[in-house]
């Protein structure tokens, strides 16, 4: 979006306006596939009953099934894969024959794309909160998992480069700070930096105009204790890590080849908490993975139930070709993958109201985030402790007089009802 404005054209959030319709697509699991497919679709529609004269697809389901899309959609005029961002100025240029533009070979681990400060962007976010990439690819062996194949190998952004793009974005009014990749906790290691994700926490959190800032995707065997005193140090460094463990059963860690078990995890989350007072703490699970057992699953139900994380997500297996899990035996039938999902998510969330409930009373530091998405009658905001899209908030029913504040302020709110996920409370500012 940053290349295409640069060079003149005009970006809309409304395709039906649009010349040319863009679909950056997900390859991971298959409802994501299938949400991928169906937006293309729908934008192909444009083309016949709209104004769209172009169309365009990118992103990782063009990485993953590139030749197949372009036999069996005529109707898209180029496919662009992850490492070919540069490449989006010629497809959405008129005068481009673009099927006929090459397409980065399916797994190619030589894949080198990184952004840079330099590289213009466009916030698809709210102004407040803008995600940061500080590196791309992975190299760990996850048997569900195909993003090596489509992002190859991992790879590091520069510390002076994501350095700047913050005190840009800072420029620009962002106040929350996001960093992702597809596994942070090993940020800096291909550059011979050790403990480089504390040392970028740390000098970001000293950013003029920043006052959070956030760390996505870690890994349980990355986690050192450098990087959890900034957590508990920096005040800007949000006390929530998001650490996705998949599994607590040992048999089905091993199958998924990502080691450990219920006990090393367990020592893992309280060595967090020790050093990290009130840290959230958010994960997620897969239910049904191919080989996965009754006794299995109720170890999984009861290290929830021990652990009583803060937030937690549960997918069910997705048997996804060209994985090492593809080709395991004893799978699981779905629905019952399905009914294990609802079971453990049905604990997580009596946790979830127990620990939200205690903090009925607490005035609490609120991001403001405008109107509600729930009713126009209240407003909402979200705790340090609370991500965008995939936590819960908190619901604001009143203000003092004359108060309202601004989308990106903060607000003192008290805590007055608790729900499973959000929180409910009045600003007393």
């Amino acid at each position: 979006m940053g290349q295409l404005q640069q060079n003149g054209y005009q970006i809309t959030a409304d395709a039906q306006e649009a010349d040319t319709v863009v679909v950056n697509t997900c390859g991971f699991i298959d409802s994501a596939k299938q949400e991928s497919i169906e937006a293309i679709l729908e934008a192909a529609r444009l083309k016949t009953d709209g104004k769209a004269t172009r169309l365009i697809v990118a992103g990782c389901l063009v990485e993953r099934y590139r030749d197949e899309l372009k036999a069996e959609m005529p109707e898209v005029d180029a496919f662009i894969g992850t490492s070919q961002i540069s490449d989006i100025l010629s497809v959405c240029d008129p005068k481009t024959n673009t099927r006929s533009l090459p397409i980065i070979p399916l797994g190619n681990q030589s894949a080198t794309y990184l952004y840079d400060e330099s590289t213009p962007r466009v916030l698809a976010t709210p102004s407040h909160y803008a995600f940061i990439k500080i590196a791309e690819g992975c190299d760990r062996p996850c048997a569900f998992c195909f993003i090596p194949q489509m992002r190859g190998h991992f790879r590091s952004r520069r510390f002076g480069s994501i350095v700047a793009e913050a005190h840009q974005l800072a420029e620009e009014g962002v106040k929350e700070l996001i960093l992702v990749a597809q596994d942070s906790s090993r940020y800096g290691e291909d550059l011979g930096k050790p403990d480089a994700l504390a040392h970028l926490l740390r000098e970001l959190s000293h950013t003029d105009g920043i006052e959070w800032v956030r760390v996505m995707y870690t890994y349980p065997t990355h986690i050192s204790d450098g990087f959890l005193d900034v957590l508990a140090e920096e005040p800007k460094a949000v006390k929530y890590l998001d650490m996705p463990l998949q599994h607590a059963s040992q048999n089905v860690l091993r199958l998924m080849k990502r080691g450990g078990n219920r006990a090393s995890l367990e020592r893992l989350i309280e060595r967090v908490r020790r050093r990290v007072p009130g840290i959230a703490v958010r994960t997620t699970f897969i239910t049904g993975f191919p080989g996965e057992t009754d006794e299995d699953f109720t170890e999984l139900l009861a290290f929830v139930r021990n652990i009583e994380f803060d937030r937690v997500g549960v997918f069910t297996y997705s048997d996804e070709e060209g994985t090492a899990a593809f080709e395991l035996t004893n799978k699981v039938d779905p629905k019952i993958a399905r009914r294990r999902r609802d079971r453990l998510m049905k604990e997580q969330s009596k946790i979830s109201r127990r620990r939200n409930q205690a903090r009925v009373g607490e005035t609490v530091r609120v991001l403001f985030e405008g109107e509600s998405s729930e009713s126009e009658l209240l407003w909402q905001g979200r705790m340090e402790t609370q991500a965008p899209d995939i936590d819960g908030c908190v619901l604001i029913n009143d203000a003092p007089e004359g108060l309202i504040p601004q989308p990106g302020e903060f607000v003192k709110v008290l805590i007055e009802a608790a729900h499973e996920y959000d929180l409910v409370g009045r600003m007393v500012w």
